[in-house]
C-alpha cells in the first residue's frame, strides 16, 4: 500500500469514524449499552476520583472538604470522589456547589466556611473562573494554612489571576498525563512566521503570544520594522515563553490526540493487512478495503495492543477506556515572582494493588504555613496500644483514643477493636505486644526461696548437732532427768520440721502438693504432742508422790509412749481423710495475677487444712494448760517454764500465721507458711533446749545431780 493511499484510508476511516475521542472524560461514555462504539484515549473521571481519593490517604488526609461547579463534569466527579473517598475510610466535612448564575454570594460563604473549618485540604472540581473567584475571595478573607488539591480542570494556565496563582501555592493536583511525542517539541519551538507564510495563525499566536504587532500586519512582511516596542521583530524565542502560556513540555490533550491517531493507524494498517481465511469475521473474512463498515474498523480499533515511541502501552479495556494515568502536579510560587509546575507523582489503575499511586514527597514545596506534610484529621490518629471510639452523631473519622483493656493489645494505629493475648500470654508495657506470661512460683533459684532454703538447713543441722550433743552426754544428769527418750523423738521431729519446709519450695507437682500440708501436719503433731507427754509425764510423776495416789499405775514409759502415739494417729486419721476425700493438687493460676502464671497448688477442701491446724492448736493448748500448771512443782530438774514459753511462742506465730496467710496470693503465701514452720520450731527448739546445751557445753560443773539437787531455784 503506497503512502497516498494509506492517507487517503486514514482520512477515509476519520469521516466515518467519529466515536474515539481525545479529551471527553465523563464517566458515562463508558456505558457500552448507551455509547457501544465510544472509544477515548483519555482517562475516565471515574478514575480520577479514584486516584485523588487514593492520595488524599497517602498523605493521611482523612479530613476534607469539597467545592465543586455545578455542571455535569464536576458534579460527576466530586460525587464519585466523595463516595470513594467515605468508602476508603475518609470523611468529607463539607460538600458545596458553585451555581453557574449568580455565584458570587456562594463564593463568599464557601469562603466563610473553608475559614472555619478544621479540615485543612480541599479538594476543587471547579470551572476556572470559579476557582479565580474562590481564590480571591480566600485571600480577602485571610484564609491561611489550607492546601488544595485540583482536579484536572483546574490546571493552572494564564487564565488564572496572578492573585489566584499565589493563592493556589503548594497546591497538588492531578493532571491528563503527558507522553514524549517524539520531535513534537523541537517542531513546536521552530514556528516562525518566516517559515509559516502560508499558516494563517502563527502570526495571530506570535502576536499573541509575544504582546507585539507586525508593522506590515496587511502583508505578513516582516523586513519592514519600526523601532517601536510594541512591534514584532521576529527575533522572538517560542522557547523563552512563560511556561504557564506555552509550555511545549506540556501539551497533554496533544499527547491523546497523537495516540489516538496512532490507535487509528494501528488499525488501518491491521485491517488491510488481513489475509483471507485469518479474519476476524464470519467463516474468517477480512473486510471490503474499499468499502468497510466503521464497526470493522472498530473491531480493530478495539484489538490493538501497541507500545508508543514514549514506551507506553496503549490498549483499551471492556469500556473502551485506556489504561487509566495520571501526573500528580504540584504548583510551586518562589518569592522573586517566579512559578512552575512539578511533577510529583503518578497514578496507574493498571499497576498492581498497592502501586497505583507513586509519590516523590520530598520534591513537593507545600505553603510556607507548613514545614512538613500537612495534616488534616478530625482526630489526631490512636497510637498502638489503643482503640478507637466514635463520637456519637460525628462522621466516623471523629474518635477518642482509649487504651486496650486489659489482657488485651493493639500493634496498628486506629484500630476500633483491641486483640486480646493468648491464654498464657499477656500485653507488654505498651499494649502493642503479646509476651509470654511470668512463671512464678517459689524457686530454688531466686533469692527469697534460697534464703528460706538456707536458713531451714542451718536450723536442721543445728538441731543435729544438739541431738548429738545430748546422745554424748545421754547419761548426765540434766539429759536423763528431763525424759531423754522424749528429747531425742523431739529433736527428730524437729529435724524433720526443719526438712518438710522444703518440699513447699520448688514447682508444684502433684506429689509435692499432696505431701507438702499432711507431712507438715503430722510432723508437728510428734513435736507438740512429745512437749505433751513430757509435761504430763512430770506432773503424773509429782502427783503419783503420795502414798495413795492412783496415778502411780501411770508412772513409766508407757504413758508418755501412748500421747504421743495417739495425738499423732489422730492426725494421721485427719490428713489420710484429706487426701482421700479431696488431695491438693498443682494449679497454674492465671486469674489471680494479670502479668503472670502463678504455680500453686490447690486444697480444694480447705476445711481440712483448718481441722488439721485446729488439732495442733489444741495439743499445744493442752500442752500450755499442763505445762502452766505443772511450773512451781518443786524439782530443779523441772522444764515446764520453758514449755510454757515454747508453747506460747508456738500458739502466736500459728495464730498470726492465719490472717497473713488468707492475705497473701501465690508464692507468698508459700512464703508464710515456710516462715511460720521455721519460726515455729526454731522457738520450740530455742525454749526447750538451749537451756539445756548451755548446762552441757558451758557449764558441765552443774551438770551432776548433788548439784541440781542442792539448788532451789536454778538459774538456767
Amino acid at each position: 500500500m503506497s503512502e497516498s493511499e494509506a492517507e487517503i484510508s486514514l482520512q477515509s476511516a476519520l469521516t466515518r469514524l467519529d466515536g474515539i475521542s481525545y479529551g471527553s472524560t465523563l464517566s458515562v461514555m463508558s456505558n457500552k449499552v448507551q455509547f457501544p462504539s465510544f472509544l477515548r484515549t483519555v482517562p475516565s473521571d471515574k478514575f480520577q476520583a479514584f486516584g485523588i481519593s487514593s492520595m488524599l490517604l497517602h498523605f493521611g488526609w482523612t479530613w476534607v472538604g469539597i467545592v465543586a461547579s455545578d455542571n455535569l463534569f464536576s458534579r460527576e466527579g466530586s460525587q464519585q470522589l466523595k463516595s470513594d473517598f467515605i468508602q476508603a475510610g475518609g470523611c468529607v466535612t463539607f460538600y458545596e456547589i458553585i451555581p453557574l448564575q449568580n455565584e458570587k454570594w456562594k463564593i463568599v460563604q464557601i469562603a466563610e466556611l473553608i475559614k472555619r473549618s478544621t479540615a485543612n485540604v480541599i479538594v476543587i472540581f471547579c470551572r476556572v473562573q470559579h476557582v479565580t473567584a474562590l481564590m480571591e475571595e480566600v485571600l480577602r478573607q485571610n484564609v491561611i494554612g489550607k492546601v488544595w488539591i485540583g482536579a484536572t480542570s483546574t490546571t493552572i494556565s494564564a487564565d488564572f489571576s496572578e492573585l489566584s496563582k499565589n493563592a493556589l501555592n503548594g497546591s497538588v493536583g492531578f493532571a491528563i498525563h503527558r507522553g514524549e511525542i517524539a520531535g513534537f517539541k523541537e517542531f513546536l519551538n521552530n514556528i516562525h512566521p518566516v517559515t509559516s507564510r502560508d499558516d494563517i495563525f502563527v502570526r495571530s499566536f506570535w502576536e499573541a503570544a509575544f504582546g507585539c504587532q507586525w508593522a506590515d500586519a496587511g502583508q505578513g512582511n516582516i523586513s519592514e520594522r519600526q523601532n517601536s516596542s510594541t512591534y514584532c521583530t521576529g527575533e522572538e524565542r517560542v522557547d523563552q515563553l512563560d511556561p504557564s502560556l506555552f509550555d511545549v513540555n506540556n501539551f497533554r490533550i496533544t499527547y491523546s490526540v497523537y495516540n489516538a491517531v496512532l490507535i487509528v493507524a494501528h488499525a488501518l494498517h491491521n485491517m488491510i493487512s488481513c489475509k483471507p481465511g485469518e479474519g476476524p469475521f464470519h467463516n474468517g473474512s477480512c473486510v471490503n478495503q474499499s468499502d468497510f463498515k466503521s464497526w470493522q474498523l472498530l473491531h480493530y480499533m478495539r484489538m490493538v495492543h501497541l507500545k508508543n515511541k514514549a514506551g507506553e502501552q496503549i490498549f483499551f479495556d471492556a469500556n473502551g477506556d485506556p489504561p487509566a494515568v495520571y501526573d500528580i502536579q504540584n504548583w510551586q510560587v518562589f518569592p522573586d515572582g517566579t512559578n512552575r509546575y512539578i511533577k510529583v507523582g503518578s497514578f496507574n489503575s493498571s499497576a498492581p494493588e498497592g502501586q497505583k499511586i507513586a509519590i516523590n514527597d520530598i520534591d513537593i514545596l507545600w505553603d510556607s504555613a507548613y514545614k512538613k506534610i500537612p495534616t488534616s484529621v478530625c482526630s489526631e490518629s490512636c497510637p498502638i496500644g489503643y482503640r478507637k471510639a466514635t463520637r456519637q452523631g460525628q462522621p466516623p473519622c471523629c474518635f477518642d483514643c482509649f487504651p486496650c483493656p486489659k489482657g488485651e493489645i493493639s500493634n496498628h494505629s486506629d484500630v476500633t477493636e483491641c486483640t486480646k493475648c493468648q491464654k498464657y500470654q499477656w500485653p507488654n508495657g505498651n499494649r502493642d505486644k503479646c509476651e509470654d506470661k511470668v512463671i512464678e512460683f517459689l524457686s530454688y533459684e531466686e533469692p527469697l526461696g534460697m534464703a528460706l532454703a538456707i536458713i531451714a538447713v542451718i536450723f536442721f543441722i543445728l538441731t543435729a548437732c544438739i541431738l548429738a550433743i545430748f546422745v554424748k552426754n545421754h547419761d548426765t544428769a540434766i539429759v536423763r532427768a528431763n525424759n531423754r527418750q522424749l528429747s531425742f523423738l523431739l529433736l527428730v521431729a524437729l529435724m524433720m520440721c526443719f526438712l518438710c519446709s522444703l518440699i513447699f519450695i520448688g514447682q508444684p507437682v502433684m506429689l509435692s502438693c499432696q505431701l507438702r500440708q499432711p507431712t507438715f501436719g503430722i510432723i508437728f503433731s510428734i513435736c507438740v504432742s512429745s512437749v505433751l507427754a513430757k509435761t504430763t509425764t512430770v506432773v503424773i510423776a509429782f502427783s503419783a508422790t503420795s502414798p495413795n495416789s492412783s496415778l502411780k499405775r501411770w508412772v513409766g514409759p508407757k504413758t508418755p509412749a501412748f500421747i504421743v502415739v495417739s495425738s499423732t494417729l489422730l492426725q494421721v486419721l485427719i490428713c489420710l481423710l484429706w487426701l482421700v476425700m479431696s488431695p491438693s493438687y498443682p494449679n497454674q493460676n492465671i486469674n489471680t495475677r494479670s502479668n503472670k502464671v502463678i504455680l500453686e497448688c490447690i486444697d480444694s477442701f480447705t476445711e481440712m487444712f483448718y481441722i488439721m491446724l485446729g488439732y495442733l492448736g489444741i495439743l499445744a493448748v493442752l500442752s500450755f494448760i499442763t505445762a502452766f500448771f505443772a511450773r512451781k512443782l518443786p524439782d530443779s530438774f523441772n522444764e515446764a517454764k520453758y514449755i510454757s514459753f515454747s508453747m506460747i511462742v508456738f500458739v502466736s506465730v500459728w495464730i498470726s500465721f492465719i490472717p497473713a496467710y488468707l492475705s497473701t496470693q501465690g508464692k507468698y503465701m508459700v512464703v508464710v507458711e515456710i516462715f511460720a514452720i521455721v519460726s515455729s520450731s526454731a522457738g520450740l527448739l530455742s525454749c526447750i533446749f538451749f537451756p539445756k546445751c548451755y548446762i552441757i557445753v558451758l557449764r558441765p560443773d552443774a551438770n551432776i545431780r548433788d548439784h541440781l539437787i542442792g539448788k532451789t531455784n536454778p538459774a538456767i
